[in-house]
C-alpha cells in the first residue's frame, strides 16, 4: 500500500462519520505519517473528540482517552509501581500512555505538573518512572483537544509543551448544507459505532519510513529555511520557531506531498502547512498584542512575503 492509497482509505472511512473537515483530516494524517502529534483547539461541540475517535478507529491500533482534570496526577497517565502483597514486590502498572493513539481531552484542565508529564513520550516516545525507562508502542500519537475561550479553571500550555505538538488545527463551524446533513445521517445512530479499522499499525509503520524517502529540493529547503528565519527576525515576534520546528516543517512537507500522491515536495506544501505547523510556535510582544495582532496574521505576513522558488 502507498501512501496516497493510505490516504483514500483513511479520508473515506473519517468522513462517515465527520463531515466537511477534508483539510483536519488530511492535517491529522500529516502528523500520523511524520510521528507526530496534534492539539485540536476549538470552541465545544465542533467535533473535536469525535474527529480524534474516529482516526483512531480507523487505524488497527490500541486507543486511550485522558481526561484531563484539575485533580488528575502524573502517576494517572504514565502509571506507577505498586506492592503487591503477594509477591511481596512492587509491580508497575502502566498508565494509558501505554496505548498507540492517545487522547488528551481537554488538556489544558490539568496543572502544569500533569502537562508536564507528557514531554518525554511526546518527544522520545518513552516513558521513565522510578529510574526505568520503558518504551512507547510504536505507532505512537498523542491527540490534545482543549477550549480556547473558557479560561476558568485551565492553565495554558506552556511554550515547551506547545512546541511539542506537530500541528495546532482548529476545525470551525460547518456551513448549513454540511450541518444539515450532519442532523440527517445522526438521525437514527451514531456512525461512529460502526466504524471499523481499515489500516493496522503496522503499515503505518512502514509508511512512515517511506515519507522519509520523499525528494526535497534545495531550493524547497531553502525557502523552508527562510520563512523559518523570518519568524525570528520579525519586528513583532519576541520567539520565534525553533529548529525543532524547522525539522517538522520539512517533514511534514514530505508527509503532505506523499498524500496528495507525489513523491517530491512543492512550495504550495510548505505553504498550505505554515499556519497548522507555526503559529503555535511563535511568541509575540506584549505590545503587539495589544495592538491586537495574532500569531496567524504574522505567519500569513511571512509566507507572504518570502519569495517562491520556481520548481521545474
Amino acid at each position: 500500500m502507498n501512501i496516497s492509497e493510505f490516504a483514500e482509505r483513511i479520508q473515506k472511512n473519517v468522513a462517515q462519520v465527520i463531515i466537511g473537515k477534508q483539510d483536519a483530516v488530511e492535517l491529522l494524517l500529516v502528523a500520523l505519517l511524520c510521528e507526530g502529534h496534534v492539539l485540536l483547539e476549538d470552541v465545544p461541540g465542533v467535533g473535536k473528540t469525535t474527529l480524534a475517535k474516529a482516526l483512531a478507529l480507523s487505524i488497527e491500533a490500541s486507543f486511550s482517552r485522558i481526561q484531563f482534570t484539575p485533580d488528575l496526577l502524573p502517576g494517572d497517565v504514565t502509571g506507577s509501581s505498586l506492592f503487591n502483597q503477594k509477591s511481596q514486590e512492587f509491580e508497575f502498572r502502566p498508565g494509558p500512555i501505554f496505548h498507540q493513539i492517545v487522547l488528551a481531552d481537554e488538556i489544558n484542565r490539568a496543572t502544569p505538573r500533569t502537562q508536564s508529564s507528557l514531554l518525554e513520550a511526546m518527544q522520545e516516545k518513552q516513558v521513565t518512572i522510578d529510574g526505568v525507562t520503558r518504551p512507547l508502542p510504536a505507532p505512537f500519537m498523542t491527540i490534545a483537544t482543549q477550549n480556547p475561550i473558557e479560561l476558568e479553571g485551565t492553565f495554558p500550555l506552556p511554550e515547551a509543551q506547545l512546541d511539542r505538538f506537530l500541528l495546532q488545527i482548529r476545525l470551525g463551524y460547518p456551513s448549513f448544507e454540511q450541518e444539515d446533513e450532519i442532523l440527517e445521517r445522526y438521525q437514527s445512530h451514531d456512525p461512529l459505532t460502526k466504524t471499523e479499522s481499515v489500516v493496522s499499525g503496522d503499515q503505518i509503520v512502514a509508511l512512515q519510513k517511506q515519507v522519509k524517502e520523499i525528494h526535497v529540493s534545495e531550493d524547497i529547503r531553502h525557502y523552508l529555511l527562510n520563512i523559518i528565519r523570518s519568524t525570528r527576525e520579525h519586528q513583532y515576534t519576541e520567539l520565534g520557531v525553533s529548529p525543532r520546528g524547522s525539522l517538522a516543517l520539512y517533514r511534514a512537507g514530505q508527509a503532505l506531498a506523499g498524500l496528495r500522491g507525489r513523491d517530491y515536495v512543492i512550495p504550495s506544501d510548505i505553504q498550505h502547512l505554515a499556519p497548522a505547523l507555526l503559529t503555535h510556535r511563535i511568541h509575540l510582544s506584549a505590545q503587539t498584542r495589544l495592538r491586537g495582532r495574532s500569531p496567524d496574521q504574522i505567519v500569513a505576513e511571512i509566507a507572504d512575503s518570502v519569495p517562491v522558488p520556481v520548481v521545474d
